[in-house]
């Protein structure tokens, strides 16, 4: 199984878990800055693994899976903000196995997942192994070894902060 992409030490305070009445969930992140490399994808529906630390590191370490799509890296995340987990953790690393819709865009040109995970793929057992070492590395914050790794598909997403979401999808349009 490939990570396609990713996104680290995103901060639980700079997302709106419960946005009220006529607003949309989001889990946004962004790749690229300028008008012509800017992308803005929401991963609520993203499947994969993900990390929540607290003031001390890496505290809990959850799927976000197949059993539906509606339970998808944001769902999971936004019920450990209420669940026995909700005062141990401030911010989350995720690993995905969706990749991002490269047309698809909404009306304020944010993309989504796909719908479907990619398949699994019989192959080399070393691309794998190498995989898994870099989400630790990356996960861990190991620096030591950060000049040595290289997930097989490096797609990095940076957060989008709430006091940045408005400059980004303007940059969009």
């Amino acid at each position: 199984m490939e990570i396609l992409n990713y996104g680290l030490f995103w901060r639980r305070d700079e997302v709106v878990w419960t946005p009220g009445t006529g607003n949309k969930f989001e889990l946004l992140g962004r790749r690229g800055a300028t008008r012509n490399t800017l992308k803005v994808a929401d991963f609520q529906f993203q499947q994969g693994i993900y990390i929540l630390y607290g003031p001390y590191g890496p505290y809990y370490v959850g799927l976000a899976n197949a059993e539906s799509e509606f339970r998808g890296l944001g769902k999971r995340l936004k019920e450990h903000t209420y669940d026995e987990h909700k005062d141990n953790w401030d911010r989350f690393s995720w690993f995905g196995f969706k990749k991002v819709c490269s047309t698809k865009a909404n009306k304020e040109g944010i993309i989504n997942v796909q719908t479907n995970i990619a398949k699994v793929k019989q192959g080399d057992t070393n691309e794998s192994i190498k995989d898994v070492e870099a989400l630790l590395i990356r996960a861990m914050g190991c620096s030591a070894n950060l000049l040595e790794m290289k997930f097989t598909i490096d797609e990095r997403w940076e957060q989008v902060t709430l006091d940045k979401r408005e400059y980004y999808v303007n940059k969009l349009k």
